[in-house]
């Protein structure tokens, strides 16, 4: 929103031109949607601000976003051009009477360094630096400094550079606060509405009813404010030199988050999150414990890997083993099940228990020689690949998900609790984290049963012409073809779609890679293959090697395709 751009790309060569104020109906359409389903949480002042806001001409409110949107705090008017607004003067004034904008009286350092250029600073302090004048800015900016003055003669020397009026939008908290209960996180913000009247995307009708909000009271917003300043409080210590570091304030970070709990889900994931980071910290810090019992408040991976390791620095064998038993008999996620297929032989060995080797990784090989060209190699060995099969797709993980994203849509778009904010979400807010099984489990299971009695065809089928359209971040509709999607469910067995389907639903946010870059379909059902393509010199990602792992043990026709160079 900072700058003055007015075109979105639509992905081919075309682009859509914005309507010239178009960020103030995203604001307006932010704010009455945080209304209609927040408006019995909001406090007497914030309310105010909306009907104060609603009231300001339309100028003012246009000057008003642009501002509260950019980086500032402070700006300088004769700085300011927007075509669409048109003089400043009469919005500037309006935005001061009316309380959104305050005018400096103090300036900064370094925020004369932001709003004046070298010449206009060296024009106006020359005469109090001392000689020889310093040239560049970084120079110019400490010889201010040392003169030690005060920020009200800052602003009174500074102002002298023209009759600017240094302005400050005011209500930004509150702005804050519209944003994240319109998105439902901190992350994001004006600059990536979603414009909903460009044609652009059409977004699944899913319930936005109070009944399902992300904050369901003030003390859940509260709670999550609070992890956010903790939050915030950690990475500005991160930011500072490490000379300049306290070393007693990972510990007391450390006992203060031992002591909280966040009951509400909306904040617990970053605390969970948080006490991680701090946890890892400590570890450095060799401060063994305080690291154990703040990875014992979290729920979220990798806090129960790093436990382990933390265990085996105390050499604490008992619970190293009741916690490696635990993860093997319900893990959390894909690099928690791996991390643990790596410690585990150590650990047992420390442990005096007999460990089992790992055993050797070995899939199914095709090797090609196919002669290099202007096509990728996987263009090149699907056309190679034709001459042997019906059909040849170059899919990677495009056709699983899309697959998988048409069998679950229902499910995925269900009315849980936190998991929509707005109107212009392509999947839950929760869909690549570790609850999102364990929150919809009881609708998972049915559906899994009901599609291990229906022909997956007609059910693949049924769901493509019904949701084809909607926004859905696990179907990519400009890839995946009604065609394509009948040739894979006939071809390829229920039994091991549904072998897919499940370890998908294990873990969203690392099954959604790592499939094979081609399928190659027979003339028969049953009779197909799926090819992971790697060039000279290319290897295998972990990611692949999970899913060959799990096709190998599923009997599920898939292999790794070595190719050479070969002369045409």
């Amino acid at each position: 929103m900072a700058g003055q751009d007015k075109k979105i790309a639509t992905g081919g060569e075309a682009s859509i031109e914005l309507e010239p104020k178009y960020y103030l109906s995203n604001f307006q359409h932010l704010c009455a949607a945080v209304t209609n389903q927040y408006g019995d949480l909001l406090t007497a002042e914030e309310k105010q601000f909306l009907e104060e806001f609603d009231r300001l001409s339309e100028a003012g409110r246009c000057l008003y976003i642009r501002l509260i949107s950019r980086r500032g705090p402070w700006f300088r008017d004769t700085r300011l051009a927007y075509s669409e607004i048109g003089a400043l003067s009469d919005p500037i004034d309006e935005l001061l009477a009316e309380g959104f904008l305050t005018q400096a009286e103090e300036l900064t350092v370094e925020e004369l360094d932001k709003l004046f250029t070298r010449d206009e600073l060296q024009r106006v302090f020359g005469t109090e630096l001392p000689t020889p004048k310093p040239t560049s800015k970084g120079a110019l900016l400490e010889a201010i400094t040392e003169l030690a003055w005060s920020d009200k003669r800052h602003y009174e020397i500074a102002s002298s550079v023209s009759n600017d009026r240094i302005i400050a939008p005011l209500g930004g908290d509150t702005v804050a606060l519209l944003q994240l209960l319109f998105f439902g996180n901190r992350r994001q913000s004006l600059t990536d509405f979603v414009l909903s009247d460009l044609g652009l995307a059409r977004y699944y009708p899913y319930s936005l009813a109070r009944a399902l909000r992300l904050f369901p009271s003030r003390e859940a917003i509260e709670d999550y404010q609070l992890c956010g300043d903790l939050s915030d409080t950690y990475w500005l210590y991160q930011e500072l030199d490490p000379s300049q570091r306290d070393p007693t304030f990972l510990i007391e970070l450390g006992e203060v988050l031992c002591d909280l709990e966040f009951v509400y889900e909306a904040s617990s994931r970053r605390w969970f999150r948080l006490c991680n980071r701090v946890a890892r910290d400590l570890e450095r810090q060799e401060q063994w414990m305080l690291a154990y019992k703040l990875y014992g408040c979290s729920k979220l991976h990798p806090a129960r890997e790093r436990a382990l390791r933390v265990l085996e620095q105390m050499e604490q064998w008992e619970d190293v083993r009741l916690l490696v038993e635990s993860i093997k008999a319900l893990p959390w996620c894909e690099a928690e099940r791996d991390a643990l297929r790596r410690m585990e032989p150590r650990l047992r060995r420390k442990m005096g228990e007999p460990a089992a080797k790992r055993p050797r990784q070995q899939f199914a090989e095709l090797r090609l020689s196919v002669p290099r060209g202007s096509a990728s190699v996987e263009i090149a060995v699907a056309q190679a690949l034709s001459a042997q099969w019906h059909e040849v797709h170059y899919v990677e993980n495009t056709l699983m998900c899309g697959l998988f994203g048409l069998a679950f849509w229902e499910q995925i778009f269900a009315p849980i609790p936190g998991a929509f904010n707005n109107a212009f979400q392509s999947v839950p807010a929760d869909m690549y984290e570790q609850d999102f099984l364990r929150r919809r489990q009881t609708l998972l299971e049915q559906r899994l049963q009901q599609l291990e009695l229906q022909s997956l065809e007609s059910v693949l089928d049924e769901a493509y012409i019904k949701f084809q359209g909607y926004q859905n971040r696990w179907v990519s509709w400009r890839y995946l073809s009604r065609e394509l999607v009948a040739a894979a469910a006939a071809c390829i067995p229920s039994e091991h779609l549904l072998s897919i389907w499940q370890r998908m639903l294990f873990d969203p946010g690392e099954n959604r890679r790592g499939f094979p870059d081609l399928i190659a379909f027979g003339d028969e059902p049953g009779d197909y293959l799926m090819l992971e393509v790697k060039g000279p010199g290319d290897t295998l990602q972990e990611s692949q090697k999970r899913w060959l792992r799990h096709f190998q043990s599923e009997d599920i026709p898939a292999q790794v395709g070595w190719v050479d160079w070969c002369d045409a």
